[in-house]
């Protein structure tokens, strides 16, 4: 599975003067799988989920070994709401409102660095 990483293609992102090396999960079935098994990430890379429509979407952490931070995007870049997420849990933690993105970051990434809902990412890809 770790091979995973490997496959999926990257976006380069940043938030403010950090940057994210952002694998893009924007398939149903990479969405699923999303970072199921791994061990550890390194500290500027994540995982962007790509929804096809924006909504509500909820994330949980089956089968997920690390501990992450999601910050659900809208639109326009911004950062809707973050939640912190235990590993190996399968509580659901979702988006406060629509959006179409969710970053997954090492827990308390984002809590380091100061960013907190209202914040801006750039470098997301445009909506098809």
């Amino acid at each position: 599975m770790q091979a995973c990483a490997d496959v999926l293609p990257h976006a380069e992102l940043s938030v403010g003067m950090h940057r994210i090396d952002a694998e893009v999960a924007a398939t149903e079935e990479s969405r699923m799988v999303g970072l199921m098994y791994r061990k550890s990430m390194p500290e500027t890379r994540g995982m962007l989920f790509v929804f096809d429509v924006p909504a509500s979407h909820c994330m949980w952490m089956k089968n997920t070994l690390i501990p992450l931070s999601v910050a659900f995007i809208d639109d326009g870049g911004r950062i809707v709401n973050i939640e912190e997420m235990a590993a190996e849990t399968e509580e659901s933690h979702c988006a406060a409102a629509p959006v179409r993105f969710a970053l997954e970051m090492n827990r308390g990434w984002f809590q380091a660095r100061g960013l907190k809902k209202g914040a801006r990412l750039s470098g997301l890809p445009r909506p098809h």
